[in-house]
This record gives C-alpha cells, structure tokens and sequence, in this order.
C-alpha cells in the first residue's frame, strides 16, 4: 500500500530572484541568480547535485523544448535534467520530479528550477508570433480571455450562494488589499505599494465583476530549490529542516465541462487534490492545523473559491472569512504573505517554487517583517488551465520533526 512521502525528503536550499520587468536579462540570467541563492543556502557545490529538472512553460524559441538550456546556463556537472511543463503548475511539477527522486531512492540530492520571461513572449509583453501561445491565442479564441473565463466563476459563485452583488465585490478587493499590503513588505515583488478598498473598487473592470485590481499581472522571474533526505541533510551541518509532507496533483477529465452537476463556482481538482494531501500529510483538520496559505491567485476570485475547496471556509462563507481579516496577516491563516500572484505576477514556469520559497523562508523564520509567529504547516497551491478543465496541484511543507 502506497505510503506516500512524508518526512523523506527536506528542502536543503532555496533561491528565488525578484520578480518584475526584467528587461535587462534573458532566461539564462534569471536562472543563476536563483541558483546561485540556493546552492549559498544548500551550503553544496553544484557538484553535488545528481539530477534536475527544469520547469518552463512558454517561451521555447530562446530555450527550446528541452532541458539544455538550463544545464548549459548553470554549467550543471553533465548529469540528467528534464524538462517539464504543466500549465500554471509547472514549478511545483518540476519540484515534485525533484523529491520523488530523491523519495525513491535513485539520487541522493536533486534541483528543481523553474523560469519564465513572460515580456517576451507576447503574454502581455512584446509579440512574438514564434512562440506559440501568447498574443496569438487570443486571436485563435476571441471570446476566451483568462479575465473573461474567471469572471464567469464570480457570477456563478455568487448566484449558487446567493450573495449580494456589492458584498462580492467587496470581498473581491478584500483579497487584494491583503496580498498587496503583504507585497509591500517583500523586496523581490514586482508590485510594493499597497492599495486602499476605496482605490479597488473603483477601479476600472476588466471582465465584470472583475477590475484592474482583481487581476494579476505579467512579469519575469525564477525560483529554485535543492532536495535531499533528512540524513544527508543532516550530515551536510543542516539542524533546521522544512519536510515536504505532502505533493498532490490533479487533472480534469473533461467531467466539470462534460456534465450539468458542476455549477462553474468552483474548481473540482482543487477539492480533490487538497483531500489527497491533507491524508497524505497526516491533517485531519486543515483549518486548524494549516499555519499559512500561498495560492493561485490568478484573479481573486480564484483565491476566494480556493479557500472553499481546501476545505477551510464553508461552501458559500468564504467571503464572510476574507471580510472577518481571517486570511490576513494577522488572521488565523494568513495567505498570500508573500503577496501572492498579484505582487509577484505569474511567470508561469516559476510562480509554483516561489510560493514554496515563501513557505520555506516562513518556516525557518526568515521571512522578515513578513514573519508570522510559529508556523506548522505550509500550503501552495497552482491551478492551470481552464475553470472547466485543469491541473491542480498541492504541497505541504513543514518542520522535520525526526
């Protein structure tokens, strides 16, 4: 019977650049200076790593489809690196080969790395026709708009439950308050300043009810993280160790889109995916236990429904929670402390290691003025794709107890 990876592998380094309109560097640039962060914590030569894999999602006429790219960037010692890609979740993909290796048994220390040049591509940024996603998707689907789709969610949401058109949108930009209050605080965000609630509600709307403030924005950046076992860890000098205690991952099936009994308000994998790891992290009760959120806030939307199919708000209550501070930094779970998909926007390949990052730093206290006292448990959460068909996945970090 399948036991799962609690406690088998700890994080041994992580490195995470900052996030913005990296203009002045390429891919490769990004890359070392994630990497070169993680191996100083690691406390390891690039030597010692036996495997990688290397999370990337769009841009493949500068890096290609697969992994040399980053083993030429990193100058890694002629070992075995992957690429991977899976939509939005593609940084905690790289990171999941990662500590399955090192899980299994086949290597001993692994890297996952994951990376976007987003303004370069056409996502938002500079057209570029040869990458084949960006400005000309939305030529292909006119009607399809990630703004439009996820705004759906919110009149669906808030139709199931019947909630008041003016109570939802102020729920709305509660979230967004909150994440940019938190951004503030984070010199690798790409947005630091905060917002007021009169600011986001008057903002002009995107896809309604969405507006400007309801959305995240586009960005560059690169995340990175070294893994091995605690024993290793151990006799590297390492006393302080954060454990992955779980790694899930779900995908549709074409059911949410096929049949009626999905309403639109909600995201069948996420629900899924979080009953999985919480059985697999030993979490019987994840409003009680989890310490800290970082999730796919891709619009704020997303985040308010997340918190239901997590488990942790009551379906249809949610937006009394975001209203009750109970999300903020100072809430019984604070989400978003790093400042989330709407400070750091989403270069696709590396949001999901930079949420882990967030979570590592909190765990070993050393989140700055960030810091929230004593955590226990750590979530990360990315969902991708499409509200009707997607991939979700989940982990859970949290100190090593062994």
């Amino acid at each position: 019977m399948a036991t799962g990876i609690r406690d088998k592998v700890v994080i041994l380094g992580m490195g995470c650049t900052r996030f913005g309109e990296r203009w002045d560097v390429g891919a490769e640039e990004l890359m070392v200076e994630a990497f070169t962060e993680c191996l100083a914590d690691a406390g390891i030569e690039k030597d010692g790593i036996q495997a990688a894999w290397y999370g990337h999602c769009l841009e493949e006429v500068g890096t290609g489809k697969s992994a040399t790219p980053m083993a030429v960037a990193l100058r890694l010692p002629h070992i075995a690196v992957t690429r991977v890609e899976n939509y939005c979740a593609t940084g905690t993909e790289a990171f999941r080969g990662a500590v399955y290796a090192v899980a299994s048994g086949a290597y001993d220390i692994c890297l996952a790395l994951g990376v976007e040049k987003l303004k370069d591509t056409g996502y938002g940024g500079l057209p570029n026709p040869g990458s084949g996603f960006g400005s000309l998707t939305w030529q292909w689907f006119p009607n399809a708009s990630a703004p439009g789709l996820f705004a759906q969610v919110a009149t669906a949401y808030a139709a199931r439950h019947g909630i008041p058109e003016g109570d939802l949108k102020k729920a709305l930009a509660a979230v967004s308050v909150k994440s940019h209050a938190n951004g503030a605080l984070n010199p690798k965000a790409h947005l630091r300043r905060p917002v007021t609630m009169e600011q986001v509600l008057a903002a002009p709307i995107i896809a309604y009810p969405l507006g400007l403030f309801d959305c995240c924005g586009v960005s560059d950046g690169a995340a990175c993280a070294v893994v091995t076992t605690p024993e290793i860890a151990r006799s590297l000098g390492k006393r302080d160790l954060v454990s992955v205690k779980a790694l899930q991952l779900s995908v549709s099936n074409g059911y949410e889109g096929a049949f009626n009994e999905w309403q639109g308000d909600h995201f069948y994998t996420t629900s899924k995916c979080s009953l999985a790891a919480y059985r697999e992290a030993g979490i019987e009760d994840p409003r009680r236990e989890i310490s800290m959120l970082e999730l796919h806030d891709c619009f704020s939307i997303t985040e308010l429904v997340t918190y239901e199919d997590l488990h942790i708000s009551e379906r249809g209550k949610a937006w009394r929670d975001v209203l009750d501070g109970f999300y903020n930094r100072d809430g019984k779970i604070p989400a978003q402390l790093d400042g989330g998909l709407k400070c750091f926007g989403h270069p696709i390949g590396a949001s999901g290691l930079r949420m882990i990052y967030e979570v590592y730093l909190q765990l070993l206290g050393r989140a700055g003025d960030r810091q929230i006292p004593d955590p226990r448990y750590g979530l990360t959460h990315n969902l991708g794709g499409f509200p009707s068909q997607n991939v979700c996945a989940i982990s859970i970090l949290g100190r090593y107890d062994g």
